[in-house]
């Protein structure tokens, strides 16, 4: 058996249920293709926007998705499969992956409601990817977009994400780094994203490091004599203030100084000016611990002299919003030559049928002016200043040639990011919540769509609209 908790393709990587309704589509002989969105329902309170994120670890993971015998065997002795025929499992020993798949660049900024990846394919391997590009897509987005807020506190000083040791685990952590650089953070201390993502990797030292140490004096020299002055000094084991005067005094000059605790205003106004006055105006003033965008935002309308922020736990679970409310529903079906169109109408939780594109009124420089959410084949209908938003990906089952991967996936990533924040209203950066929302609106065509589906399933209007009251 393999050391590694899991294989990445692996097609165990989902929920039971999207397996039962494989067997079950297998069993019946119920062939069609189907079209699938994933969409977020609602922004988390304090956000005014998301990032689109992780798309490079979904698209290959759908191309490497496999069931291997050892699974295959696994399956054939759950009590569910009990019944069911060899049939299943041999289509399980041929699976593979083989639909279309549309998205938004990763990097792009987006709304509730549209879709930022769509899946068509055979209705069972659409089905069986479900869970793994939920989660993909959900926890890359969710750290992405809570980087955005931080580096926007920030205010041009440079953020380092520090949380691997906070994570939900390794694997957590090391995505968390991805998605936290695509969103703006200058590096990671995470060595594995540095060499696996090309990342730049900052760190400095721990407390045991000095406190291994019999004097402080002599743990800061060493340090500083091993590494020829590139690093950064961690100053507050037993007293800042002590620290950085014998630091001067001894002339050990490191590359900076990190407050990890205490009073970050007085302490950092206080070591900036002692550095300074001994002329070592080059000397970095870096700070961590238990820090956020509200708590940046403060120190540095404080007047805080800090270079650099290293933010850990807050960033890497996004502590204000852990999860966000993505979904991947079933929007069109084709199936004997016949399309429907499905949509779900329960209260708060209504989608709108159809195969779906996301245009954008985008000048050319200047600010987004508002979103339109329509079925795919309106993209004739509207003017040249509208961009459409989702893009083709992935073809019968394989990644297009002019969709990035790996390392130049990120780089490309995070200028978008740069480009798609920048051109947001001012408002939308804000760190408060915004009274008036992004404008982003359903077509016509689509709304008819909707209508037209509502009424063959037998819903009345009255219970429609207030199924679309919470969209």
């Amino acid at each position: 058996m393999t050391a590694e908790p899991y294989r990445f393709g692996s097609g165990l990587l989902t929920d039971l249920y999207e397996l039962a309704m494989a067997a079950g589509y297998v069993e019946t002989g119920f062939e069609a293709n189907a079209t699938f969105e994933m969409i977020v329902r609602s922004l988390p309170e304090r956000r005014n926007f998301l990032i689109a994120a992780g798309l490079d670890q979904a698209l290959h993971f759908l191309e490497n998705l496999r069931f291997s015998a050892a699974e295959i065997d696994y399956l054939r002795g759950l009590p569910v499969f009990q019944h069911i025929s060899a049939r299943f499992f041999d289509y399980l020993a041929g699976f593979r992956f083989q639909g279309e798949v549309w998205a938004m660049p990763e990097g792009t900024t987006f709304f509730p409601g549209e879709p930022i990846l769509r899946v068509t394919a055979a209705v069972g391997e659409a089905q069986v990817a479900e869970t793994a590009l939920l989660a993909i897509l959900h926890f890359q987005t969710m750290i992405a977009s809570k980087a955005a807020r931080i580096v926007s506190a920030a205010a041009g000083k440079r953020v380092v994400e520090f949380g691997s040791r906070r994570a939900h685990g390794v694997e957590a952590g090391i995505f968390a780094a991805r998605a936290s650089y695509l969103a703006g953070c200058s590096g990671t201390s995470n060595s594995y994203a540095g060499f696996h993502f090309g990342i730049p990797v900052f760190g400095t030292q721990a407390h045991s490091w000095i406190m291994a140490h019999e004097h402080e004096d002599e743990a800061f020299r060493k340090f500083v004599d091993v590494f020829h002055g590139e690093t950064t000094l961690l100053v507050d084991t037993y007293d800042v203030r002590a620290a950085i005067e014998r630091l001067i005094h001894s002339g050990c000059k490191p590359r900076g100084v990190r407050l990890d605790s205490g009073d970050l205003v007085a302490d950092s106004i206080w070591a900036r000016q002692k550095l300074d006055d001994a002329g070592w105006t080059d000397v970095r003033v870096f700070a961590s611990g238990d820090l956020d965008e509200d708590r940046i935002a403060s120190l540095l309308a404080a007047g805080a002299k800090i270079e650099a922020f290293g933010v850990g736990t807050a960033l890497v679970v996004s502590a204000d919003a852990p999860a966000l409310g993505m979904i991947y529903k079933l929007v069109e079906l084709e199936r004997r030559g016949e399309v429907r169109f499905p949509a779900k109408f329960s209260e708060s939780k209504l989608t709108y049928p159809g195969r779906k594109q996301v245009f954008r009124s985008a000048p050319a420089e200047g600010t987004f002016n508002g979103d339109l959410i329509a079925l795919e084949a309106e993209a004739q209908d509207f003017a040249p200043g509208f961009a459409p938003l989702l893009r083709p990906v992935m073809r019968d089952g394989k990644r297009l040639a002019i969709v990035p991967r790996g390392k130049e996936a990120l780089s490309d990533a995070r200028e978008r990011c740069g480009r798609e924040i920048s051109s947001l209203p001012p408002e939308l950066r804000s760190l408060s919540h915004v009274r008036v929302p992004y404008p982003v609106r359903y077509s016509a065509k689509l709304d008819d769509l909707l209508a037209q589906e509502s009424r063959r399933l037998g819903i009345e209007p009255d219970e429609v609209s207030r199924a679309r009251g919470h969209v």
